[in-house]
């Protein structure tokens, strides 16, 4: 992976944490309207995100751990 590869895992991390924010957001407003069958299907959606984050960080971190490549043109 590259550190453009990098970058873009973690781009993709923040995308899906927003996507994250926005589903609690409806969640919170099912709880208040007391719609526990919809609020479950959210739920399940909240962990599915919640999974692809980890997954976009720990491709992020595994890079950054990685020491450089040198240039093979140097």
């Amino acid at each position: 992976m590259s550190g453009n590869e990098t970058e873009a895992a973690l781009g993709r991390a923040e995308e899906l944490l927003e996507r994250l924010k926005t589903t609690r957001e409806e969640l919170e407003r099912l709880a208040a309207a007391e719609n526990a069958e919809a609020a479950v299907e959210v739920l399940t959606e909240l962990a599915e995100l919640a999974k692809q984050v980890e997954v976009e960080l720990a491709k992020a971190r595994a890079q950054a751990d990685r020491p450089s490549q040198p240039d093979a043109s140097s």
